[in-house]
């Protein structure tokens, strides 16, 4: 028994030990995260280590997010600004038309609210999957943009599913600053990525759909939301970022 208990393999040492990774990762993320600009670099690193995680394949935590954060920092800061850009400006509007600072309709003022809070629930669904697939797979911008577009509405349920995930965690957090201050501080400690690790599990099983299959298989694969868009679409998508491309 004692040697079970004591044995590093055992589920109860692999479950802390993912623990201790969530909090590292989570002072390597604020750290990193500092120059706010380095954001999407950051949190595309967390991805990479938590998807890692769910996947049960070990490797140093530390090595692993600064490979990653060195390796995507260019293509992740730029979709990082893409869409801090978009979601400024979408946020703008959206406030600008629902305090009434212009004398608007009733109809017309609705519409405006609901055309731009659709635009925002989309970019919220592009945030879902723009970093963890910039982490997972190599792709210009444009596609990494796209592909996230493309998951989030191909994996409708999947995609409502992370966000609510993510809203209650998010609400539980709150709500406990108040309530059960201790467990506030201990979720302080995980932090995003607790966040991402969560999600990931949502994730790994969207991606594994993507993956590259034996050339017998591929003809059952993935079908593409847009048809004209079939063969790029597979090619971008499937560029999976392995070890092997990292060596």
């Amino acid at each position: 028994m004692l040697q079970g208990l004591f044995n590093y393999d055992n589920p109860v040492w692999r479950f802390i030990g993912k623990l201790g990774d969530l909090i590292i990762l989570n002072v390597l993320w604020i750290v990193c995260s500092i120059p706010i600009f380095t954001i999407g670099a950051s949190t595309t690193a967390v991805y990479y280590v938590t998807l890692k995680m769910v996947r049960d394949e070990e490797d140093s935590t530390i090595k692993s997010f600064f490979r990653s954060f060195k390796s995507n920092f260019k293509q992740a800061t730029a979709i990082w600004l893409i869409l801090l850009a978009a979601g400024a400006v979408l946020a703008f509007d959206f406030w600008f038309f629902t305090t009434g600072q212009m004398n608007l309709s009733g109809n017309v003022k609705t519409v405006m609210m609901a055309i731009f809070g659709g635009f925002l629930l989309i970019l919220s669904f592009i945030f879902t999957y723009v970093f963890p697939l910039q982490a997972r797979f190599y792709n210009p911008v444009k596609r990494t943009l796209f592909n996230a577009f493309f998951m989030s509405i191909r994996h409708l349920i999947q995609t409502i599913g992370i966000l609510a995930t993510d809203v209650l965690i998010a609400f539980g957090s709150y709500m406990a600053l108040f309530y059960m201050p201790q467990a506030a501080l201990l979720m302080m400690l995980f932090g995003m990525p607790l966040v991402a690790f969560v999600n990931s599990y949502f994730l790994a099983s969207i991606f594994k759909r993507y993956m590259p299959k034996e050339d017998t298989e591929r003809g059952n694969g993935m079908r593409p939301l847009f048809e004209d868009e079939d063969e790029e679409t597979l090619a971008a998508i499937r560029s999976l970022k392995g070890e092997d491309a990292e060596k």
